[in-house]
């Protein structure tokens, strides 16, 4: 038993170091000039020019906007929409529920490069390409997020549900007053997912956009880094930094936060 943990352990280890390699080199080209992005010298002097280069040689403060903007509305409606609907799967009985339910996961089994195709001919029969709401729209309901709430929502007492009643409280104000206050955490852990997986969405928003007005972080980023530019690894990394820093920054924010919620959800 022992040696099996140790073996555990070690191995656990050793894809730690893997994940962390490719993140020490970005942050270490990052902050040194270019003549150390091969060699290793504690002595290396820091600088911050890189950023600075980076940021004055692409619109990222337009990349920054343009993915703020996205995000902030995909993860705003659908919090609205799976909240809703989330409600009526778990306290609700009406006809054709479980097949409705049961389509709503199979959704989980569609990968959303499927439908690129059929989503870039929507967007351009409504006259959205190359806007930001056509970078977001495909992605407002999300069978995850329903599902997520839904096992949420499940847990949450019956009891609690006749108490508001009895209080005069509607379906509305029982679910704003008893089962979003209760579904905290889980809300935050879908949004910082949910957060994560648009921030560094590439696919979709590379081609259905195609000006600096409407480009996210991630397709800024890709045209910044052409290797035909002759822009140097550091500066490259420098501007990866800034682009991921975000995120990073509120995963160790939320990282209890997050793993509590999907344990509470039931999902393993």
């Amino acid at each position: 038993m022992t040696y099996d943990r140790l073996l555990n352990t070690a191995a656990a280890w050793m894809l730690a170091l893997f994940w962390l390699l490719p993140l020490a080199y970005a942050v270490w080209t990052a902050f040194h000039p270019a003549a150390y992005e091969t060699r290793f010298d504690l002595l290396a002097p820091l600088t911050l020019q890189n950023f600075a280069q980076a940021w004055s040689e692409a619109p990222f403060a337009r990349y920054f906007l343009n993915t703020m903007i996205l995000v902030t509305g995909i993860v705003a409606a659908q919090f609205t929409l799976c909240t809703f609907a989330a409600f009526a799967f778990a306290r609700f009985t009406f006809p054709g529920k479980s097949i409705m339910f049961a389509l709503v996961l199979m959704q989980l089994l569609i990968m959303p490069d499927i439908l690129i195709v059929e989503n870039y001919r929507t967007m351009s029969q409504l006259g959205l390409i190359d806007t930001i709401a056509a970078i977001g729209l495909p992605y407002v309901a999300s069978a995850f997020g329903i599902f997520l709430l839904r096992q949420t929502f499940m847990t949450v007492p019956k009891e609690l549900d006749d108490a508001a009643r009895v209080e005069g409280c509607s379906y509305l104000g029982i679910l704003w007053r008893v089962y979003i206050p209760l579904a905290k955490p889980t809300f935050l852990a879908y949004g910082l997912v949910s957060v994560s997986h648009h921030w560094n969405n590439f696919v979709w928003p590379l081609i259905v956009t195609n000006s600096v007005e409407t480009r996210p972080l991630t397709v800024g980023l890709s045209i910044f880094a052409v290797t035909d530019s002759g822009i140097q690894w550091s500066i490259i990394n420098a501007a990866t930094l800034m682009t991921s820093g975000p995120l990073l920054i509120a995963f160790l924010l939320f990282q209890r936060q997050f793993v509590q919620s999907f344990m509470r959800a039931g999902i393993k």
